[in-house]
């Protein structure tokens, strides 16, 4: 909801057109933003806090649109994010699941929320930053677009664009750093393989490490013909370099969409609106999926995912959906006026895609009755047109500041000593843009969304721009992070967790010089460990590691898959996470373990895998030696002898200079099949 006009008229009068002398200045009234405001005020009721908003709401996604929140594990979330999503389960009453309220009441915990902190935290609506002034390394002043000036001891940059902060002479990048950049195995241009589906399984769920299930597979499901009858490219494949290389960096990023609240509620049903600017040819690749499976349905080219009061939050997933792939090039540097055409087309776009669904006769008339059976939700988004505020993006400016958080951050170097918060989520990077492969059919590229992490630490330094380049600055949401370890860290959950980091050090710094290099960061620490805020998870720098096993091992994200695998910690797995089949795909799904030897001779071969009453009895492993190849077959419904984890395989030799292959096949088999990691004992 909009605040108040009579609101907007004091803010009119707080914000004269001349220089007003603030202690804490937030740009973006996001969820980070108000999360900062409101730890900073906790802190120092004293203190004078102005948010400047762009837009007409305050909120940014968790009002405006996306209200499934993306939680990852609930046990990395506490201090003023968990009270605020408690108090919006509560306030929704009966019925409201925790983490999914409706929209409206979002916004109205979060007017509470900001009421509670008294007249000292003012907001200004719909204002821009223009342009910034600094002395030396500090931010002085930031003049509006209005041409209202406003100085302020401390800034944060809470806006999912990082404008302050760019505007700052802050360092950042837009897109995919190279796979080189950081060692990052996943990092850069990343182009999919047909991934063949059937009817069924176009959506196939991933239950993956960190997630919030469920959540559903990128990638092309079927062969499509990427070409119109005259050779031209249809619309929504892009052209692209053959000579791309696998890995290299761009300035592309992941897909925007809106996040819709939808219902099929009569009494509050709104039929979906035919877009100002409507051009059915933009779907022609979402033609030619829906004829290669003709009986698909509405749940399986969107996601519903179920919030509160029979209402549901609409995403994207698969090939073709809301979201509006290539559309955003040009947003997270652009002007204000390119990112409001840019934010109409998505409008167009988004509103195009449902309408075509519901009206189009080239759609099987079963599945047009299916879509337009789903509307808007009149009681949301009242003020306009019941449609969404906020645009989903995903991904704009980062950072590049004191430490960079990168994939490994979210894997293997887990623990920081200057923590301030946690991250969980999957890594999760929706559809970069489409093209067509050397076949000439549709795939996908930049998406991915079945790699795990584990409960991960952010550091205080990714809040930090260098030291150099500005000393009164955070930034909580365009933080310093490469492009993977964004994929996971973009979640409003840890955006808030930040806030709340930021709103406590800039209160500190105010207090002292100003610095937010120089406050105490132990002392940040007891702060906000005092607050409830979860800075670290019991074991977890204790979990089994390769490089802490005895001999030669290596885990499950080592091994070469074949078929769609998912990703679980059940069972206390190595490095946290075990593999397995989903209990799916027989015969068509297999993972190999290849291991260099340094030595030859005579080696025990361990394999661990997840235990449990639900796993294959008869898992099929072969194991090439350097006498051949071996098979056995494992009960996973057995606790494994060695320490829970590892059971023996057997012993065979192995020669220097050529691998062993472990490899663990589905075929055959009658339950769920469990693999996690590898081990090679040497035999005296």
């Amino acid at each position: 909801m909009r605040l108040p006009t009579c609101f907007g008229l004091l803010l009119f009068l707080v914000f004269p057109l001349s220089a007003t002398e603030h202690d804490l200045i937030i740009y973006g009234g996001t969820p980070a933003g108000l999360t900062a405001a409101i730890a900073a005020h906790r802190e120092n009721p004293d203190l004078s806090i102005r948010i400047i908003e762009p837009s007409p709401w305050v909120g940014g996604l968790v009002t405006g649109g996306l209200s499934r929140t993306d939680k990852g594990r609930e046990d990395t979330i506490g201090g003023i994010t968990l009270e605020y999503f408690r108090r919006a389960a509560e306030r929704g009453g009966e019925g409201t699941p925790m983490w999914y309220a409706e929209p409206k009441q979002n916004m109205a915990v979060f007017e509470t929320m900001l009421e509670e902190c008294g007249d000292s935290l003012q907001i200004l609506m719909q204002r821009q930053v223009r342009s910034v002034g600094k002395k030396g390394s500090r931010i002085v002043e930031m003049t509006l677009d209005d041409d209202t000036v406003l100085r302020g001891k401390v800034f944060i940059d809470a806006s999912y664009e990082g404008d302050l902060m760019a505007r700052a002479g802050v360092s950042y990048v837009v897109g995919r750093e190279s796979r080189e950049t950081y060692a990052e195995p996943l990092a850069g241009y990343y182009p999919m393989k047909v991934r063949p589906h059937g009817p069924d399984t176009m959506g196939e769920v991933c239950s993956c490490l960190g997630g919030d299930a469920p959540h559903f597979i990128h990638g092309t499901p079927t062969e499509i013909n990427a070409f119109d009858a005259d050779g031209n490219l249809i619309a929504g494949v892009a052209q692209t370099d053959p000579n791309t290389e696998p890995g290299s960096a761009d300035h592309r990023t992941q897909a925007y969409n809106f996040r819709l609240c939808v219902t099929q509620r009569k009494d509050i049903f709104v039929p979906f609106p035919k877009p100002v600017n409507y051009d059915p040819s933009r779907y022609e690749l979402l033609l030619r999926l829906i004829k290669s499976y003709p009986d698909v349905r509405f749940g399986r080219l969107v996601h519903l995912g179920a919030i509160a009061n029979g209402k549901f939050d609409l995403n994207a997933q698969g090939l073709f959906s809301t979201d509006y792939v290539g559309g955003n090039t040009g947003y997270p540097d652009g002007d204000y006026k390119t990112r409001e055409e840019i934010r109409q087309d998505h409008v167009d776009y988004v509103q195009g895609f449902l309408w075509f669904l519901g009206h189009d006769n080239r759609v099987p008339p079963e599945l047009r009755e299916e879509v337009n059976s789903w509307g808007l939700s009149a009681d949301e988004f009242v003020d306009n047109d019941h449609w969404p505020y906020a645009l989903y993006v995903r991904e704009a400016r980062r950072m590049i500041g004191e430490s960079v958080m990168k994939q490994e951050d979210t894997w293997t170097e887990i623990t920081k000593p200057d923590s301030v918060g946690m991250g969980s989520f999957i890594l999760d990077c929706h559809i970069v843009q489409r093209i067509a492969d050397a076949n000439g059919n549709v795939v996908d590229e930049g998406s991915f969304q079945d790699h795990p992490t584990r409960p991960y630490q952010i550091p205080y330094r990714t809040l930090l721009p260098r030291r150099n380049e500005c000393e009164n600055l955070l930034v909580p949401v365009c933080l310093s992070a490469s492009h993977i370890a964004y994929c996971s860290m973009r979640m409003e959950p840890v955006y808030m967790t930040m806030g709340q980091a930021s709103g406590v050090a800039a209160a500190m710094a105010i207090g002292t010089s100003g610095n937010v290099h120089e406050i105490s960061v132990e002392t940040l620490i007891k702060k906000l460990t005092a607050q409830n805020v979860v800075l670290e998870l019991k074991g977890l720098a204790d979990l089994i590691m390769v490089e802490k096993l005895p001999g030669i091992a290596i885990d499950d994200r080592e091994a070469k898959f074949v078929g769609s695998w998912s990703h679980s910690s059940f069972g206390n797995p190595v490095e946290g996470s075990a593999a397995h089949d989903g209990n799916g795909g027989k015969g068509e799904k297999l993972a190999t373990f290849t291991i260099e030897v340094p030595e030859s001779g005579q080696y025990e071969v361990r394999f661990a895998y997840a235990a449990s009453g639900n796993r294959a009895s008869a898992a099929p492993i072969a194991i090439e030696h350097s006498g051949g190849t071996a098979s056995v077959t494992v009960d996973q419904r057995k606790v494994p002898e060695h320490d829970k984890r590892f059971t023996t395989l057997g012993t065979w030799s192995f020669t220097s200079g050529k691998p062993a292959a472990i490899t663990i096949r589905n075929d055959g088999t009658d339950s769920y099949v469990s693999v996690d990691a590898i081990q090679l004992i040497p035999v005296e």
